[in-house]
């Protein structure tokens, strides 16, 4: 049995089914290890959402900030509606209630013993290792499955807390943890999050780092995959790699395939590009159903 970790989708089916060719994808052998955003933006969001769904326990799925937004969008908050409204087809489909059911069910981290890594979508503060990390992921993970999901929607978006601490509560809490496993990039030494930075290693402001190359991060023995930074590219630094190679803006659609203990073996297809950085000029308003 073979197993890949893939980068960000971003509702890219096509390139996905050409990816899954050139490795040979067999359904009845092998597994699928999604680093989020399988949806937004992209042509095919639906398509790619319901594919991925349909795999069942042939994939594990981590939540993005994309897949993030479209939740919000099923609870009627559209503070971060997208331009082009790729999500508006899945919010219409018969099938909306099941996809977003199962959406929502995914978790923010997956750790596997057996391959010896854990597949994230963004980053992790310094302070965080592994097993703290999935303790504070299955904090978020409740609310989203469970009656608090509706206000999580409403309030999830913001950038503060933009620092750790075990005195954290309520949705300042909630709030922070999402942040850095679907948003962060950078941070500075004590794990102060820069949420606005957004581009490559060395355009941050001095003394903002990204998140993997802060000293002493407690998670630095452990072998973390990651996607969410398409500027970043696909990187092995350490014991980090970064997934999201930018399929959606023309880049490339990466897979690692993970062997326990051999360094993962990285196979590409170049993608033509579904969007470019600008995007549509304006944002028309539109009104979807909202989940109950």
């Amino acid at each position: 049995m073979a197993v890949y970790a893939i980068g960000d989708l971003q509702g890219c089916y096509d390139e996905l089914m050409r990816l899954l060719d050139r490795i040979h994808f067999d359904p009845d052998k092998d597994r699928l290890w999604f680093a989020g955003d399988i949806v937004n933006r992209g042509p095919k969001s639906l398509k790619a959402l319901r594919f991925v769904k349909a795999l069942g326990k042939r994939a594990t799925v981590v939540l993005g900030n994309h897949d993030l937004h479209l939740l919000a969008l099923s609870q009627g908050n559209a503070r971060h509606q997208d331009r082009d409204h790729s999500l508006a087809p899945i919010l219409r489909a018969n099938d909306r209630d099941e996809l977003l059911h199962w959406l929502r069910n995914r978790p923010l981290m997956h750790h596997s013993r057996k391959r010896g890594f854990s597949l994230i979508h963004a980053g992790l503060p310094p302070q965080w290792d592994t097993r703290t990390a999935l303790a504070r992921a299955r904090e978020v993970e409740r609310v989203l499955r469970g009656d608090g999901f509706p206000d999580f929607c409403h309030r999830m978006y913001g950038n503060e807390p933009d620092i750790w601490s075990d005195k954290l509560k309520g949705m300042g809490r909630l709030r922070f943890i999402t942040n850095c496993f679907t948003r962060m990039r950078y941070c500075d030494q004590r794990g102060r999050l820069a949420l606005k930075e957004k581009g490559p290693p060395g355009s941050q402001p001095r003394g903002i780092m990204p998140w993997y190359d802060i000293p002493g991060r407690a998670s630095r023995n452990d072998r973390i995959l990651f996607g969410h930074w398409s500027t970043l590219g696909c990187l092995h630094t350490g014991n980090v790699w970064a997934l999201d190679s930018g399929c959606l803006w023309g880049g490339k659609l990466t897979a690692v395939k993970l062997e326990k203990h051999k360094p993962p073996k990285v196979i590409q297809i170049p993608c033509p590009g579904a969007r470019s950085p600008n995007g549509p000029a304006k944002p028309k308003p539109i009104t979807l159903p909202i989940s109950r």
